[in-house]
């Protein structure tokens, strides 16, 4: 199993049932958004910093909280501190 199929059942578990695989992106969103210290370092070790930083260039809206948007922002180094974080993806209705 690889990490991203563990991190899925984990932080993903409403949507274990429906035989679908998740899009790594949506998984590693989940893992920067609620989980735990020890799994966010084990995934960073796994597959690198690219992917999460691919997260915040292609997050959709609700993705992340706020608190976390802006600290993966500082984290990866995509904003610099004194730099305003960008806005949170949203949703548009037409």
């Amino acid at each position: 199993m690889s990490i991203l199929d563990e991190m899925s059942a984990k932080y993903l578990w409403w949507k274990t049932g429906d035989n679908s695989p998740h899009a790594p992106r949506r998984i590693i969103a989940q893992v920067m958004d609620i989980g735990d210290y020890d799994d966010v370092l084990r995934v960073i070790r796994e597959v690198g910093e690219d992917p999460f930083r691919d997260v915040l260039a292609h997050a959709e809206a609700g993705w992340l909280k706020p608190r976390s948007w802006s600290y993966w922002h500082y984290r990866l180094g995509v904003v610099r501190p004194g730099q305003d974080v960008p806005p949170l993806p949203r949703r548009v209705f037409k």
